[in-house]
């Protein structure tokens, strides 16, 4: 059964109606959690306080968890940042001082909100149509998957605002298409739509958008019945094999398998 709540563990650690305030719906079905981004009025539009939000829910995630879907309400899944920070409107401003410090910890506090979708434990799938613009790209970018609707376009819009993309979705962009087109698509500040996005990799499925719910349900299905641990401890490799030396990931494969064998059989 799915159940829409305010707490993941039952402690509440997201106070009641933080979640709406924030944006967002959260639905709970077993080892499965879905966050929306709902605000469907705004496209989606993001905010300080959607991110902390969201890394509130990663700090709050049981152990049972096994997939996360991320998912837009409305007619897109994002549209980015919501202009109004820039004027302390809806979800919080920016830092009011020029403390470098506090701007960084600022900064951080909201990458937390995108950083925690790649633990291990978890599989995070971004369920993506529509506008997918500047935070809205980088939130799927954190995603260990993507499953997009034809309609689906992309957008890294930051650099046509005069900032440049700090929600952990430089790393993945280079990592999937390389730094020529990295640049390319972030300096042009262009849309990459459906079929481009998964002929360049950024999409591991590309459906209609009337099958997205679909395909996703699919993909969970397909994931579930794969021991935890063993996902676990292959999501491990797999994350950590682009900064690793072959010597260096063939001892992680030794460490991850005498692991797997030792909660196998004892010993």
């Amino acid at each position: 059964m799915r159940v829409e709540r305010d707490s993941l563990d039952g402690k509440d650690p997201i106070p009641a109606g933080a979640l709406a305030e924030a944006g967002l719906r959260l639905e709970i079905e077993g080892p499965v959690v879905t966050i929306t981004l709902d605000r469907p009025e705004r496209r989606n539009a993001m905010t300080p306080l959607m991110w902390r939000t969201m890394a509130e829910i990663g700090d709050a995630l049981p152990e049972a968890v096994r997939i996360v879907v991320l998912r837009g309400a409305g007619p897109s899944f994002s549209s980015g940042i919501d202009l109004k920070t820039f004027s302390g409107g809806d979800g919080g401003g920016l830092p009011t001082t020029g403390d470098p410090e506090e701007g960084d910890r600022f900064i951080a506090g909201l990458q937390a909100g995108f950083t925690w979708l790649r633990r291990p434990e978890i599989v995070s799938i971004a369920a993506v149509h529509g506008h997918a613009i500047g935070a809205g790209f980088q939130l799927a970018l954190a995603c260990d998957l993507r499953i997009i609707a034809d309609d689906t376009r992309y957008c890294m819009k930051e650099p046509a605002l005069g900032l440049v993309p700090d929600l952990t979705g430089t790393k993945p962009l280079v990592e999937i298409v390389g730094v020529s087109r990295a640049i390319e698509i972030c300096l042009t500040a262009r849309t990459v739509e459906a079929e481009e996005a998964a002929r360049l990799g950024l999409a591991e499925r590309v459906v209609p958008r009337e099958g997205l719910d679909a395909a996703v349900a699919e993909l969970v299905a397909a994931l579930l019945p794969i021991d935890a641990g063993a996902a676990a401890a292959t999501k491990r490799l797999l994350r950590q094999a682009p900064d690793n030396t072959l010597a260096e990931q063939c001892a992680a494969e030794r460490r991850e398998q005498l692991g797997r064998l030792k909660a196998m059989f004892g010993g």
